[in-house]
């Protein structure tokens, strides 16, 4: 015979979120561009090598803006924002650029 156990859940939506540490997601306002290092379309991200010549900025198939398949070849050049993530740069907002 099957047991059923009471359900816990009551319903209702959290009052009361968790807070966000919004310090370690600040976003610069200003575009930037770089050249794609790498991309791995399997894993769903790569790095951007900024045209600066500052350090490499992850990037997430999510941040990419495209319909369909988002994925970046190796050497397209591209445009983004930048935010500082838990583990450094990522990009925000990526458009291949013309």
């Amino acid at each position: 015979m099957l047991r059923q156990r009471p359900c816990s859940y009551s319903g209702r939506a959290r009052a009361n979120p968790p807070a966000r540490d919004n310090a370690q997601h600040e976003v610069t306002k200003d575009m930037q561009y770089g050249t794609v290092k790498w991309f791995n379309d399997a894993k769903g991200f790569g790095f951007i090598a900024p045209e600066d010549g500052s350090a490499d900025v992850f990037v997430h198939y999510s941040a990419i803006n495209a319909k369909g398949f988002r994925t970046l070849k190796e050497g397209q050049r591209v445009s983004y924002e930048v935010t500082q993530g838990p583990k450094g740069a990522q990009a925000t907002g990526v458009t291949v650029a013309a």
